[in-house]
């Protein structure tokens, strides 16, 4: 199931590229959703502590955040991350594609989302091994709207809103 719409959000395309979002917001996702992904990342790293891929992603992210690290090779590092979830149990694979969609953000801005959508499955999945998935879901969205920069915090909510039913519902209320 895409994570993406079809239709792509001017507010989250960067002027540059003909949208309204500006570099400074661009980053502000980025360190959200890298929050957001390095908080699930144990789920990871305590299934597959020998694999440091997910790990990785995000310091790539951070470095594109610096000015370190081109796009495109921030974008390249997506892809290991994702990879380092296959064939793992739920809350494991989820949380490297947190990880692989938070490093992605600095390729398009969108992926914000993403890295927050399946962090949240990541916790529920972990969750639900004691029935208490739906608790953790709920949990781990607060979590992050507490953590959202206040400069991008209505367009995040927004975003959340409208995109909700395509990322499997985690951010509903």
């Amino acid at each position: 199931m895409p994570i993406l719409p079809t239709d792509r959000d001017p507010r989250l395309i960067t002027v540059r590229r003909g949208g309204s979002l500006t570099d400074d917001h661009h980053r502000l996702l980025a360190e959200w959703a890298i929050l957001c992904a390095d908080h699930v990342l144990p789920l990871f790293e305590q299934a597959r502590p020998d694999d440091t891929r997910p790990r990785g992603a995000l310091e790539t992210a951070r470095g594109w955040m610096r000015g370190d690290v081109p796009v495109r090779d921030a974008h390249r590092a997506a892809f290991p991350a994702n990879a380092a979830g296959r064939d793992q149990p739920a809350p494991a694979k989820y949380a490297a594609l947190a990880a692989g969609q938070a490093v992605a953000v600095a390729h398009v801005a969108a992926h914000d989302l993403g890295a927050a959508a399946y962090a949240i499955r990541a916790a529920a999945a972990e969750a639900a091994t004691r029935g208490q998935g739906e608790a953790a879901r709920v949990a781990e969205r607060d979590w992050q709207r507490e953590r959202i920069p206040e400069e991008v915090r209505e367009l995040v909510l927004d975003d959340q809103r409208l995109r909700s039913p395509i990322c499997w519902n985690v951010f509903d209320d």
